[in-house]
């Protein structure tokens, strides 16, 4: 199981007077929340009674499940149905009741196996990830690239190229390469424009783009420089060292999460469609989800429904932050509101870990294994094997 101490961030600070539970209101509404969530449908007390041994009668359950309905932890839909969680609910569920199974070490190795021949193409790399995470859990995988602000500039390159244009090519720590192409109008000798790269190179490989951005005038305005580039760099040195806002968002396995049932209608799935497709505002979201720290790498971060994120109130976010080389992105999964969120986070921080050390160490893998795909992880469900058990 995860250590209950960890770092991981689901308060809500909306949630914070919320009322304290009995033990019994504890166990029942753990309940609730696991039937509902295999179900999609509203828990009546007979139903508790009968699926699960817990030594109270049907009378007593239906009593503690209209004192937590009482309370905001659970809702009633119908007049003649059951319950079903509420968004306070689902908080007090992954804030306090839910237990996180960890993956086996056979698992793990079946996810890094999986993903290690992609390690040189990152963006391949996060695809896969994200369609990992899409088939095992049956929502949207999603990740977001890391941000190459905080990455420290390995070697700049310039290659002129016809019709008076300079590419600019930035090899960025953790494997990162952005490119962007200029307009120059000079012709420059390649002896002198290798002379004054390798000069820029001595003094900026080594700094994030964000110090580049903010010192690099001090530091190279003192070359003698014939060919008009450091001028020119300095001149456009936003758009050269900035952080590139477009393509960062990557998502997999939107045919997985239509299968949910909170996805049949078609005027549910034309909402859903309309929110993913709006890239800006998933990046803002994905970003906003978690405020990164050193030591939140791996840890899963948890929002449910609208908690600070505007148009997400039918949904929720499990996401991790991962880092390639001291640059940060985050991945994790998109879906409703009712999901398996104890599974989920085993699996995003999981898939997080894989992702941040992506080597394909062989010594993690013992010769002759026999797990050689991910296939070999799942039940037949296409999800990882229970084993949160009952609370």
């Amino acid at each position: 199981m995860s250590n209950p101490n960890s770092p991981r961030d689901t308060s809500s600070t909306s949630f914070e007077d919320r009322p304290e539970l009995s033990e019994r209101e504890q166990d029942i509404l753990g309940l609730v929340v696991k039937q509902f969530v295999d179900t999609a449908g509203p828990v009546g007390s007979r139903s508790l009674s009968k699926q699960f041994d817990i030594g109270l009668s049907p009378a007593s359950i239906r009593n503690t499940m209209s004192d937590l309905e009482d309370m905001g932890y659970l809702g009633h839909p119908y007049t003649s149905a059951g319950r079903v969680p509420t968004k306070l609910g689902y908080r007090t569920f992954v804030d306090s009741l839910m237990d996180t199974p960890e993956l086996t070490p056979a698992e793990r190795r079946a996810l890094t196996i999986q993903l290690a021949s992609l390690v040189a193409d990152t963006d391949e790399l996060l695809r896969e990830s994200t369609r990992l995470l899409s088939q095992l859990t049956n929502l949207l995988g999603v990740a977001l690239t890391p941000n190459m602000s905080s990455g420290t500039l390995e070697q700049l390159d310039i290659v002129p190229l016809t019709g008076g244009r300079l590419m600019f090519v930035l090899s960025v720590s953790g494997g990162l390469v952005k490119t962007i192409v200029l307009g120059f109008e000079s012709d420059l000798r390649r002896s002198e424009l290798s002379r004054v790269v390798s000069i820029l190179n001595e003094r900026l490989a080594g700094l994030t783009l964000k110090e580049i951005r903010e010192t690099h005038e001090e530091r190279v305005r003192d070359i003698d420089d014939p060919t008009g580039v450091v001028q020119f760099i300095m001149d456009r040195s936003n758009p050269i060292f900035s952080e590139p806002n477009e393509a960062r968002l990557r998502l997999g396995g939107t045919q997985n999460i239509l299968t949910q049932p909170e996805f049949q209608e078609p005027d549910d799935v034309r909402r859903f469609i309309e929110v993913i497709e709006d890239e800006d505002r998933v990046v803002e979201w994905l970003e906003t989800v978690f405020d990164v720290e050193s030591d939140a790498i791996g840890q899963a971060a948890i929002k449910i429904g609208s908690e600070g994120l505007e148009d997400m109130d039918s949904y929720s976010i499990v996401t991790s932050p991962y880092s390639f080389g001291g640059t940060v992105g985050v991945l994790g999964v998109i879906g409703p509101t009712r999901m398996e969120y104890w599974r989920v986070v085993a699996l995003v921080e999981s898939m997080a870990a894989v992702v941040n050390r992506p080597s394909g160490d062989e010594s993690d893998v013992p010769l002759g294994a026999e797990i050689t795909d991910v296939e070999s992880i799942m039940d037949q469900s296409g999800s990882l094997p229970d084993t949160s058990g009952d609370e």
